[in-house]
């Protein structure tokens, strides 16, 4: 197996997920890779996995989820205010926003007319596409209205591309890999049909995902405001993707869990229910392939969660926070998580810590 250069910010990684990794190293295509720090088994690709290609772009190797990231946003609204109303404020959230796989009962409002995308995607957005525009999803997707060291209030969504790029990612995927979904390293020349077809419908998805944030934003600040005063400092937005691929410097970077961190780019990258989220600045580390970590990375999988976490364990890891915690939301306990200080600490030279935001609400799917 020959590998190419690569960078390890990651420490403990588990033996499959290195297999995953090197595997992806090895391909003819493959020019330089790297690992976060909260580097983990995924699906072809270990999530944190970041690889630079020449001429061959891997759908797999973004994942089903094109597009997840992260938005946050400051805010005016006064953090006691929102401790006083937080039960409030939470119901309200989980009225207005479908979680799960829940979608909207109606369309949501979204101009996408000119965003080009092939045939086969806009019958699919055509479907059902602006139904899902402002809703959750399930599992580590989250809503978090938080306060940091100034006691400055934040929203921060984690969420994606929802069921069209799930559909979007699979068809492509399928493609890739001959007409069937598997797991493999599949892709496409950058310059054939294929290729090209897929480039134009990710674009579009990372779109979607921004605007499927923003639309949750907009519901957040809208319930908060039936009790606080306040409003979104929208031009202070922050969006970056994690799950996506782009061309620079003629090659095309896979970032499979894996934050865009350009030297001076804002991005989020959250901990887990109970630690927060950290509010940073890129390094533009060249050997991490100008990225950082998408979160803290599980040390334990869903399953694994729910059989060895106590659910009394979780309560009380959560208290002054209001959150759903319950035996569905098990499988997010901080517990299932790497520690997020831990992985700050590895990515030192990825990101500066501009700010860390502590939770007063969470919303799971």
């Amino acid at each position: 197996m020959i590998l190419k250069p690569h960078k390890i910010f990651a420490r403990d990684i588990e033996p499959l997920a290195l297999e995953q990794f090197y595997s992806a190293l090895s391909q003819e295509y493959s020019v330089r890779g790297a690992l976060m720090p909260d580097a983990h088994v995924g699906y072809s690709l270990p999530i944190g996995a970041v690889i630079a290609t020449n001429g061959v772009i891997l759908p797999a190797w973004v994942g089903y989820d094109i597009g997840c990231g992260m938005c946050a946003v400051p805010t005016s609204f006064a953090p006691d205010a929102i401790r006083n109303n937080a039960e409030g404020i939470f119901s309200g959230i989980y009225r207005s926003i479908p979680v799960g796989f829940n979608h909207n009962q109606k369309p949501s409002a979204w101009d996408c007319s000119q965003l080009p995308r092939t045939g086969f995607l806009d019958a699919l957005f055509r479907k059902n596409g602006l139904n899902q525009l402002g809703s959750l999803g399930s599992g580590n997707h989250f809503i978090e209205i938080g306060a940091d060291e100034e006691q400055r209030l934040w929203i921060i969504i984690h969420s994606g591309s929802r069921n069209l790029g799930h559909a979007t990612a699979t068809h492509y995927m399928k493609l890739a890999a001959g007409g069937k979904a598997r797991e493999g390293h599949f892709g496409f020349s950058t310059h054939s049909k294929e290729g090209k077809d897929y480039i134009k419908d990710l674009a579009f998805c990372l779109e979607f995902a921004l605007a499927n944030r923003y639309e949750i934003i907009r519901r957040v600040v809208r319930d908060i405001q039936h009790y606080c005063s306040g409003e979104a400092d929208w031009k202070q937005l922050i969006n970056r993707n994690h799950n996506h691929t782009e061309e620079k410097d003629g090659l095309w970077i896979h970032r499979k869990g894996a934050t865009h961190a350009e030297k001076g780019m804002l991005g989020v990258i959250p901990g887990n229910m109970r630690d927060g989220s950290f509010i940073v600045k890129g390094k533009g580390n060249k050997e991490a392939l100008w990225s950082s970590s998408h979160g803290a990375g599980r040390v334990m999988g869903r399953k694994a969660a729910k059989r060895q976490i106590k659910l009394k364990q979780f309560s009380d890891s959560m208290v002054g926070i209001v959150a759903k915690v319950d035996r569905q939301t098990l499988d997010e306990a901080p517990f299932a998580y790497k520690n997020i200080d831990e992985v700050m600490r590895l990515q030192k030279d990825l990101v500066t810590v501009l700010h860390r935001v502590r939770p007063i609400i969470n919303i799971k799917g």
